[in-house]
């Protein structure tokens, strides 16, 4: 990379902070190792070089080669790097947005597309971030149930959310992510419409999901699908994380056991025949990201500096 090539790096990264991550320019300083005259400097130079318009598009260096190297480890279809900032709270945001603006891209297609969503944290930042969009072209459905134990909303439902955003057709799945027993789920599925939004996930043209992880305590734990005790059997069986309630071990394997029987949520095969793009970030999520890449339930990731690092470092 010659030095034009890296200013032009350096500013595209000043201006991604400044205009996505909503950085002040001592914090872009900070970030980047430089007085905060310099940040000024590059901040200029990405506007004079033509790099800011509605969204920054220069890529950063750094991010897309990681992001070839996850594909090239994982076999991954498509691969999203965005800078790490401070924090991991902050770095989410900035997984959220690349998520949201991924989505936005398929939404914005005039083929009739069914889209499946998932639930979780960064997932419904992604849908608060997306613009209006006018695709009734469109259908867009629930992978997982979108009730609570306690019979209210899923707290990280993203179906509801981003029906004020668009006007696609919107197909939730009325009963929880993990049925009481066996038995409740089987009469649950047997409900008409309940079917018709599992038929629509079997037949999706792109799925974006979240990825949970299996540390104390895990977020099934902490929304009432699982009890402590379920935990630390899942735990001792090798379990590290699950997609869209599907537990899974270190290689990607369904754990056998009574939890991934009562699983309502939409069928995860190994290497899907359709684009499947996990969203997820942070330390506390590699030991699950790099099971869901190992076992191929994803074939696509969006995430941050940090965590691709250590994804690469240890595939």
């Amino acid at each position: 990379m010659n030095s034009m090539d890296r200013k032009l790096d350096d500013a595209a990264r000043a201006a991604w902070l400044s205009y996505i991550a909503g950085k002040k320019q001592d914090e872009i300083a900070q970030i980047m190792g430089i007085s905060r005259q310099s940040a000024q400097r590059l901040l200029s130079q990405a506007h004079a070089a033509g790099l800011i318009k509605v969204r920054i598009d220069h890529p950063i260096a750094r991010c897309m080669g990681l992001a070839q190297d996850l594909q090239a480890t994982f076999g991954l279809e498509a691969c999203e790097v965005v800078p790490s900032l401070t924090t991991p709270s902050e770095s989410g945001v900035a997984v959220a947005v690349a998520t949201g603006d991924m989505i936005e891209s398929w939404l914005m297609r005039d083929t009739p597309m069914v889209i499946g969503l998932g639930t979780g944290r960064t997932l419904r930042g992604a849908i608060e971030h997306l613009p209006h969009i006018d695709c009734a072209q469109h259908r867009i459905v629930s992978l997982t149930g979108n009730i609570a134990p306690d019979g209210s909303t899923a707290h990280y439902n993203v179906l509801f959310t981003i029906t004020d955003k668009v006007s696609a057709s919107t197909f939730p799945m009325p009963m929880p992510v993990i049925s009481a027993s066996t038995d409740e789920r089987e009469t649950l599925l047997g409900q008409k419409t309940v079917q018709t939004a599992r038929d629509l996930a079997a037949r999706t043209d792109v799925r974006f999901v979240g990825v949970g992880p299996m540390t104390d305590p895990s977020p099934l734990l902490m929304d009432g699908f699982i009890s402590a005790e379920d935990q630390s059997r899942l735990v001792e069986k090798g379990a590290v994380g699950e997609v869209i309630g599907w537990v899974f071990d270190e290689n990607g394997t369904l754990i056998v056991d009574r939890i991934n029987d009562r699983v309502s949520s939409a069928v995860m095969e190994p290497s899907p025949p359709r684009p499947t793009i996990a969203s997820a970030h942070g330390p506390d999520k590699l030991a699950a990201i790099r099971g869901a890449l190992r076992g191929r339930l994803v074939n696509g990731l969006i995430t941050d500096e940090e965590t691709a690092i250590a994804l690469t470092q240890s595939p």
